[in-house]
């Protein structure tokens, strides 16, 4: 395998990643940035305040993009990973 080759299917291989990632990511900001403004108009310091929604946000977003996330990355692993390894 020449090295244009591995650089371009670790670039695939990231973008796929970045992709994948960025629901997830933004749903925890933004709830982060929710419960962190709640906090400071209220000044309710309790660290489970955070820790909860947060949490439970990450998880729906998982769970409602979980058949995206399955479909990128065996998308990315029979176009590009399989025929690398059989030699295609």
């Amino acid at each position: 395998m020449s090295e244009t080759v591995f650089y371009d299917v670790m670039r695939q291989g990231l973008w796929t990643s970045l992709v994948i990632s960025i629901p997830i990511l933004g749903v925890a900001l933004i709830a982060g940035l929710v419960v962190g403004l709640l906090q400071a108009l209220t000044s309710i310091q309790e660290m489970t305040l955070t820790f909860v929604p947060k949490l439970s946000a990450i998880v729906l977003v998982f769970w409602m993009t979980m058949g995206f996330m399955t479909t990128s990355l065996t998308a990315f692993f029979q176009d590009r990973l399989i025929p690398l390894i059989a030699g295609v």
